[in-house]
């Protein structure tokens, strides 16, 4: 079935020419002759877009989209007005109307181009929020996101920070999962039910950025055959994760800068001011200090995106983390590659605790879906194919052994102090489980 259309107007031969236009163009339409007639189809019906009159004499379009936006605030508004009543369509613009159409048309056409552009922008929203969606149903538990106590810390901060329109800035080398904390806080926010859009700022020349950002107007390069909305404004109630917020130029970080201050902005190659209620969340895994005294990030920028900074810690300062997450990826991966439970080796354990991460969680899940490819049943640290320190330096030695400390008093504490099952877990022998504990004054246990 194609998309849905409600046309509100009391003008019956004017409902009749959208009516056939729209049909002919493959649009579901539905009719109501009244402002109230065409809320109540409204709010009992399923309807993409709503081609309303402004003018009508028991309730007005302004009205209807008022009301309407309040009931439904999925849906997309065009407005039709007499060629003399431009301020009042510029007043639907700020009630929330996607455009506006002046009658008497000149051509079918007029109409067609502007249904057309505005369900393009319905498409497109429907996809980033199916996008979302089905990332979310791929990440870890929650419980497993925040596991050890510095990323208990982390969960706090997160619960904290949602609830409030504070700018979030995410630090963390590549791979520490910044986007998973970004959705998270979108999700536990007031927004999670307005859109998450996110933006990879580095993936995208300068020119491109500009225009993902703010959107375009007919015309304003080559190429641009009709107006584009930008991220901003698909955001719009909800959230803009700027990822790799650190790559961006120097004339982005102005721009950037001025809608952060005013909420407003213009598309490029258009004159008009275009409002919008978005919470920014950016990322980098640069020490944007230091770019700040290097000369090449605006220092006023940065302090507009650090209002609630969260710096997420790498893989190998979580050793708790390493083994619970290796094993939520060969769960989801042996489903996806159609393999029985996989289970670890005890030296692919010992493995993946001594390795490095220096690609941090997004490295383990890389490891691991080879590892499920390769093997049948059971990984061994063959199918890891990791690439083992053969020499250390004293800094990297301390943190092994720091790590080793770490995760020896978790699986103890897991076993219930049973050496010998601790010892099989983590697979050593039990006289090198006896001396560590030995080594690292762990008799408690």
């Amino acid at each position: 079935m194609g998309k849905s259309i409600l046309i509100v107007d009391d003008d019956e031969l004017m409902r009749s020419f959208l009516s056939t236009v729209l049909s002919e163009d493959g649009y579901r339409t539905e009719e109501a002759k009244s402002g109230k007639q065409g809320f109540e189809k409204l709010v009992a019906g399923e309807f993409d877009l709503v081609v309303t009159d402004l003018r009508m004499p028991d309730m007005s379009g302004l009205d209807l989209i008022r009301e309407g936006k309040e009931a439904m605030p999925d849906v997309r508004w065009i407005i039709i007005t007499a060629y003399g009543s431009i301020g009042n369509a510029v007043e639907a613009m700020k009630e929330g109307a996607s455009d506006y159409l002046t009658k008497p048309f000149r051509d079918p056409d007029e109409l067609r181009h502007v249904v057309r552009r505005v369900m393009r922008e319905v498409e497109a929203e429907r996809k980033i929020a199916l996008m979302s969606e089905e990332l979310g149903r791929h990440f870890p538990p929650t419980e497993m996101i925040f596991l050890g106590d510095k990323m208990g810390e982390i969960r706090r901060m997160v619960q904290e920070v949602a609830r409030t329109p504070a700018t979030v800035l995410v630090t963390g080398p590549s791979g520490t999962g910044k986007e998973l904390i970004a959705r998270l806080v979108h999700q536990m926010s007031l927004r999670k039910d307005k859109p998450f859009v996110s933006l990879h700022c580095s993936a995208l020349a300068e020119t491109l950025l500009e225009s993902e950002l703010f959107g375009h107007e007919r015309g304003a390069f080559t190429g641009a055959t009709a107006m584009r909305k930008g991220r901003f404004e698909i955001a719009d109630g909800g959230t803009l994760f700027l990822d790799e917020i650190g790559e961006i130029s120097a004339s982005i970080q102005v721009k950037l800068l001025r809608v952060l201050q005013e909420r407003e902005f213009e598309r490029v190659g258009g004159t008009r001011s275009v409002s919008v209620d978005v919470r920014i969340i950016s990322s980098t895994n640069r020490n944007l200090k230091a770019e700040v005294s290097a000369g090449r990030f605006r220092e006023d920028l940065f302090y507009r995106l650090n209002v609630f900074p969260i710096v997420l810690p790498p893989l190998c300062e979580r050793a708790e983390a390493i083994l619970p997450l290796a094993e939520y990826f060969a769960t989801k991966f042996a489903a996806i590659c159609d393999k029985k439970t996989i289970t670890f080796t005890p030296s692919a354990k010992s493995a993946l605790l001594e390795y490095g991460w220096p690609g941090n969680i997004r490295e383990l899940q890389n490891v691991i879906e080879r590892a499920i490819i390769l093997s049948s049943g059971e990984i061994n640290v063959e199918h890891l194919n990791l690439e083992m320190p053969t020499e250390t330096s004293p800094k990297a030695d301390g943190l092994l052994k720091a790590r080793e400390r770490e995760t020896i008093d978790k699986i103890l504490s897991e076993a219930g102090g049973n050496r010998k099952r601790a010892a099989e877990i983590l697979g050593i022998s039990l006289r090198t489980l006896q001396y560590r504990i030995k080594e690292y004054g762990l008799y408690r246990l």
